[in-house]
């Protein structure tokens, strides 16, 4: 007899699984954010920083393009304030800021309720009423003194109906100068933010408009009770970016008045003032940083006054 011999497979012996440990976590160096900064941190300071403490020890000093200066202490300031034209240039400025930013809080809006809702070719009109804010200023303010202009489209158009014996000096008086830029100003911001007002107007709750209708309010009521109470942060937010804006007023009555600010000057702004004093072989640098200093701490007091309005009328 022949016995079979049966080999039996050796059972796998189980062995606990061995946890992994987790990777450490790589914390960067104390370095690497300032070195992701510098780039931005470099421009700020050769661009911003530097040049805004080099006008402050300017304003002090007599310095010339090309000459040396010395320091003079406050013979800047005491000049300035004995300037007229500075005087002259303060008073456009916040004509201009009454003028223009009333219009630029309001009529915005006003647009911005018109085209809100969308009807067919609401996306042509929308393209066509924004299209002022891309265009340069310089160009616009080109089309506008050919319309202005003594000889302009208006003139011509306003004589051949029999409206006016005479041009309207558009672009020749002290104040329809003003009245003038500020309307290029109007025409080339509403655009602009009616934008601003369309994204907020796209977050008024329905609910607060189907409510006041139940209540039997018509349009006018429903704009008053509910469109602007939600619209009231916004309006303050415009109205202290304008206000900002037209106290640094440049462009549009430069090129109005061919770069002269209007007859004698008395249309210019501070900005204008700024460039007519500081540039040119003879330019006064250290009067104009004074000029700059100023205009500095005039709008960051407008700006505190806008932003103490603002937290009250919200508080």
């Amino acid at each position: 007899m022949s016995t079979a011999t049966t080999l039996e497979r050796p059972q796998a012996v189980e062995t606990p699984q061995r946890r992994r440990k987790p990777a450490p976590v790589r914390t960067h160096a104390p370095l690497t954010p300032w070195l992701l900064m510098a780039p931005a941190l470099l421009a700020a300071i050769v661009f911003v920083l530097f040049p805004f403490l080099n006008t402050i020890v300017l304003s002090f000093t007599d310095a010339r393009p090309l000459l040396g200066g010395s320091f003079n202490g406050l013979q800047n300031y005491r000049d300035l304030l004995a300037d007229p034209m500075f005087w002259i240039a303060l008073r456009n400025c916040l004509i201009y800021v009454v003028g223009a930013v009333p219009p630029l809080v309001i009529l915005p809006l006003l647009l911005a309720m018109l085209v809100r809702k969308a009807v067919p070719g609401i996306g042509a009109i929308r393209t066509a009423i924004y299209t002022p804010v891309i265009a340069s200023v310089v160009v616009t303010g080109l089309i506008w003194t050919w319309l202005l202009d003594s000889r302009g489209l208006v003139n011509s158009m306003a004589g051949w109906l029999g409206i006016i014996s005479s041009p309207i000096p558009f672009l020749t008086d002290e104040y329809l100068l003003l009245i003038s830029s500020m309307i290029v100003t109007v025409w080339q911001g509403i655009a602009y933010y009616m934008v601003v007002y369309l994204a907020v107007l796209a977050n008024v709750p329905q609910s607060l408009h189907e409510a006041a209708m139940m209540d039997g309010a018509g349009p006018v009521r429903r704009f008053l009770t509910v469109t602007l109470p939600a619209m009231r942060s916004t309006m303050l937010l415009i109205g202290i970016i304008a206000s900002l804006a037209a106290f640094r007023i440049f462009s549009e009555i430069f090129v109005l008045s061919g770069g002269t600010g209007g007859p004698g000057g008395r249309s210019s702004s501070l900005v204008m003032l700024i460039r007519e004093s500081g540039t040119g072989l003879s330019g006064r640098l250290g009067y104009s940083s004074a000029v700059s200093i100023v205009l500095f701490l005039l709008t960051l007091i407008l700006m505190i006054v806008n932003l103490r309005m603002t937290y009250r009328k919200e508080s």
